[in-house]
């Protein structure tokens, strides 16, 4: 009997389930069906390999059962000694590879369930745990992973940590289901403050903005704080509501949405009204239609208004006027820049996010050289710096000492880690695709996999009108679910069918605005025949520094999205 998801949290003893009665059968790969609704509050979502499926139904088997596991890791940074320990797994459990997300953390992919305990606990070994990466509870936390005003990067990671901490979850069912800790007296019973008995209607997400840069597009998150530097020191935070990119084919009642910008705090009102957020979005978030359950969907029904009292209410908090700001693109920066301190910091190009030594990858094409071995060796001779994951699914060598530069480029150059900011567009290296085939249950495309091959066909397009630098958003998702971002692109491809997908135009560089949907359900080579014309006009009429989005609306090819919240962020908070 299938129960639903609020009665199934309502029911779990928080948390626990029975968990630890799934792990331990030894007659199914898979874990009872209660629990692969929980186990993702643990970090870990239960997947087949599709690519099987219909050998394995002809041979009367199960599905090919396993585990995708996400990491904790609040912007991403990451030690060489963690990353060592965190390559140790992959190749001991995983499938040989490391995945970035769009969230700054780390998926391994292809744990068998009688492992999984075991990479649990080696992941806890290297002082990361998965709590919270995933279900409805506030997920890793997004921070700027540009370094380049070191101080005041500094500080937007020590508050992002800092939320991040906060809003965890107070159960100890992770740590006695995969740590072995004693259950004590009244386990299944602890407070939740924050959550309350059934948690959040549905996952949230906060991501920590630092201007001119973009990287973490805030304006996507159901909570935003979008640093205000004065005299190089950050002073606050501007805040932004609403954000979210989950949608659903053929149901209107579901969108994507841009935040608003509703207000200045200080960082000492910070925790407070992140808790007052989460708080109000527990309260007021629709538990009946959970596609209508995330925090957007309770602002539109109840006015943004409203919301925005309560959370002031609560955190006893009056928002101030939001500060001017202005961002300049949502990119990354590639190759070594110098961040104020002096240090340096060297931008990989990681296609799709996936790190995979050629042969041994799962998707083949999906990662440069031998990517896994190159940054163990980096991991291994790194004297005081740190790994940094990009929202872009690049990789960040970052606070390296300039006596430090020359050896890493040598370990770079050695294992093809500079293939990907070598590739031939400045589209792909900036592009960006989910999972989806062949683990993801959700997909109705490929995108990982494809994102090779579609760069590769774009590249005539852009070569032949001289747009091979035009710096344009490209991303790709598998379902409409919109893992990779991709309704704030400026060419967005998603997944209707196999082989088939929405083409969406029109979002801008700086991800502060919705794309439209251009064509429905079209296959690649149509998807090709309506963007030629289309890089062709832009080639010959566009402005200086115009990017591609910005250029559709001004020349009339397309027109706002018809969502209740389409618009832009407001001008007038620019300088």
């Amino acid at each position: 009997m299938s129960h639903s998801v609020e009665d199934i949290k309502a029911h779990s003893h928080r948390l626990r389930g029975s968990l630890l009665e799934s792990l331990a059968d030894p007659l199914t790969g898979a874990l009872r069906e209660d629990d692969q609704t929980l186990i993702k509050y643990h970090g870990s979502y239960q997947q087949d390999d599709r690519d099987l499926r219909d050998e394995r139904r002809r041979q009367k088997l199960e599905p090919a059962y396993q585990f995708m596991i996400r990491t904790r890791t609040p912007g991403g940074v990451i030690t060489p000694e963690q990353w060592l320990k965190l390559d140790a797994i992959a190749t001991g459990y995983g499938n040989h590879s490391l995945r970035i997300t769009t969230r700054q953390a780390f998926q391994f992919h292809g744990i068998i369930k009688r492992e999984l305990k075991a990479t649990m606990q080696a992941i806890n070994a290297a002082l990361i745990d998965t709590l919270a990466a995933c279900g409805d509870v506030n997920r890793n936390v997004q921070v700027a992973a540009n370094p380049l005003l070191s101080d005041a990067h500094a500080t937007l990671y020590a508050d992002a940590a800092a939320t991040s901490e906060h809003l965890l979850p107070n159960t100890r069912a992770y740590y006695e289901i995969w740590l072995d800790e004693e259950k004590v007296a009244g386990a299944g019973e602890e407070p939740e403050p924050i959550y309350g008995d059934t948690y959040l209607p549905r996952k949230f997400k906060i991501g920590f903005a630092l201007p001119p840069i973009n990287d973490v597009d805030v304006f996507a998150n159901d909570l935003g704080f979008i640093g205000v530097i004065e005299h190089g020191q950050v002073v606050g935070y501007n805040v932004s509501l609403g954000g979210g990119m989950g949608a659903s084919h053929g149901d209107a009642q579901t969108y994507p949405r841009v935040a608003d910008v509703v207000g200045f705090i200080t960082r000492e009102q910070l925790l407070e009204v992140a808790t007052a957020v989460v708080t109000t979005q527990r309260d007021f978030g629709n538990r009946a239609v959970r596609k209508r359950a995330r925090f957007k969907y309770t602002i539109d029904d109840k006015g943004l208004d409203f919301i925005k009292a309560q959370i002031e209410q609560r955190a006893g908090v009056q928002f101030q006027p939001a500060r001017p700001f202005a961002f300049e693109h949502n990119g990354d920066r590639y190759g070594w820049t110098q961040g104020s301190d002096g240090r340096w910091h060297l931008t990989l190009s990681i296609c799709a996010g996936r790190i995979a030594d050629v042969g041994e990858a799962t998707h083949p094409g999906s990662g440069p050289g031998q990517a896994l071995t190159g940054l163990r060796e980096i991991a291994r001779v790194l004297d005081g710096g740190e790994f940094r994951m990009t929202c872009n699914q690049n990789l960040v060598i970052s606070n390296v000492g300039a006596a430090q530069k020359s050896v890493i480029d040598a370990l770079v150059a050695q294992h093809g880690l500079d293939a990907g900011n070598a590739l031939s567009s400045a589209l792909a290296r900036k592009a960006m695709a989910c999972v989806a085939l062949p683990t993801c249950g959700l997909a109705m495309a490929e995108a990982e996999r494809y994102l090779p091959d579609f760069s590769n066909k774009l590249q005539p397009l852009l070569e032949r009108h001289a747009l091979v630098e035009a710096p344009i958003v490209l991303r790709i998702s598998g379902c409409p679910n919109g893992c990779s971002r991709p309704y704030l692109a400026e060419i967005a491809l998603v997944g209707k069918a196999p082989g088939r997908y929405n083409l969406m135009l029109g979002g801008d560089h700086r991800g502060q605005r919705l794309n439209t949907l251009y064509r429905e359900n079209i296959t690649e080579d149509q998807i090709l025949g309506a963007l030629d014309p289309l890089f062709g006009r832009y080639a010959a009429e566009r402005a200086a520094d115009e990017g591609f989005g910005d250029f559709l609306h001004r020349v009339g090819e397309i027109e706002l999205p018809p969502y209740p919240t389409h618009r832009s962020i407001p001008v007038e908070l620019h300088p």
